[in-house]
């Protein structure tokens, strides 16, 4: 009910009270069926505007109640999680030797890991080979163990984060703040999921050039045992002068 339907309802009471008051006069005439009438539009307009009073008071509760729904969660835990994401990703872009790059990987396989070796690769060259073979592996081992070590760490931050996205969840006022608490707290998931990824990466790539470093390792010592075997022409008899 608007403010003018309110002016209106109340001039309409004011008007039937002063019908209701009785003439000046020298003789005073009591007309109850007019005093009834009177008495009845006047009860109805106080009852209107009783019911506009009370239409007012349920739009500001309305009102109030949209304010609070679309009030936005006065806490946020994205600096954390972009904190936390990018320490993980500095921990894998760490990574020694065989980086976590398709044209890295291709050129150690094709100069280290090769599918076999040429008879013309001096012994000094495969010695070499195994041993930069053996660091990559070692050095796969360490940048496993380094992530596993930085995502462990991440586990004091990300139950202070659980503990305080709950609580905020619980008092929430609205709408929104509930979404958004309940957004950030999938994030958050979505960051565990992200930090197990990692952690199995690592370890399948510490386990990958290990593997690969037995395999080539099998591929030298053939070829090893291949020179160990290979005797040349033999021996061969020539004559010998004893004595002038």
């Amino acid at each position: 009910m608007t403010a003018d339907r309110l002016r209106t309802l109340l001039a309409a009471g004011l008007i039937a009270v002063a019908l209701a008051a009785p003439a000046r006069a020298q003789m005073t005439v009591f007309d109850p069926s007019n005093y009834s009438q009177n008495v009845l539009t006047a009860a109805r307009t106080l009852q209107q505007v009783n019911n506009g009073i009370q239409s007012l008071q349920n739009e500001a509760m309305s009102l109030l109640n949209q304010a609070r729904n679309l009030a936005s969660l006065p806490y946020s835990s994205l600096t954390q999680l972009q904190q936390s994401i990018g320490q993980t990703q500095q921990l894998l872009g760490q990574a020694q030797r065989v980086a976590y790059d398709v044209a890295s990987i291709d050129q150690a396989f094709s100069r280290t890991y090769p599918q076999s070796f040429s008879s013309s690769t001096s012994s000094p060259q495969l010695l070499a080979d195994a041993q930069a073979r053996w660091q990559n592996s070692l050095a796969g081992f360490q940048d496993a163990m380094r992530v596993q070590a930085g995502v462990v760490g991440n586990l004091d931050r990300t139950r202070a984060e659980i503990d305080t996205l709950v609580s905020s969840s619980q008092s929430a006022t609205g709408a929104l703040q509930a979404a958004q608490s309940g957004n950030q707290l999938i994030a958050l998931q979505s960051n565990q999921l992200a930090d197990l990824t990692a952690v199995m990466a690592s370890i399948a790539r510490a386990q990958s050039l290990e593997s690969a470093r037995a395999v080539a390792g099998q591929a030298q010592a053939r070829e090893q045992l291949q020179r160990f075997l290979d005797y040349g022409p033999g021996y061969q008899p020539q004559t010998a002068r004893m004595f002038r």
